[in-house]
């Protein structure tokens, strides 16, 4: 007895039954506990650390630091969570949370920005509008100076 009729039908049958492919940002990168990575981490998913990174991660969605996690370097991504320890500047498209048990040393650049008590920033806070650097405008209108003579 015949499982399918024809090689056609066969090809047909499997493709309906394969999973679609998963779209990338919606992957999960891990690198667990006791795990060591020295150089550069780049994925356009998320990417969660609870070990050591030595060198520049890029994530296109996220980066989750976990409470015993570490980066020694810098991190540039959409969202960041940060519970462990991070030496570098942290770049956050949107929004960055910084829980009570993180300690960062350096810069950080996120146009929205949540501390909980307890967390230790030693460096400085820009909350820009984009992540060029460049402060968000000001809802306060210019003053126009008022046209002075000029003596002759």
């Amino acid at each position: 007895m015949a499982l399918f009729k024809n090689a056609e039908d066969g090809e047909k049958m499997a493709k309906e039954q394969s999973a679609p492919p998963a779209a990338r940002d919606t992957v999960i990168s891990i690198i667990g506990p006791g795990m060591r990575v020295t150089g550069d981490c780049d994925t356009d998913g998320t990417l969660r650390i609870e070990g050591t990174v030595e060198g520049t991660v890029r994530a296109g969605k996220a980066v989750v630091v976990g409470k015993e996690g570490v980066v020694l370097g810098d991190i540039r991504t959409q969202d960041a969570v940060i519970g462990g320890t991070v030496t570098g500047t942290i770049i956050a498209e949107s929004r960055i949370e910084l829980q009570a048990t993180c300690v960062i040393n350096g810069e950080i650049r996120a146009r929205r920005v949540k501390l909980d008590e307890g967390g230790t920033i030693n460096g400085s806070v820009n909350m820009a509008d984009g992540s060029q650097g460049t402060p968000a405008p000001s809802s306060k209108p210019a003053q126009a100076k008022e046209a002075q003579p000029v003596p002759a």
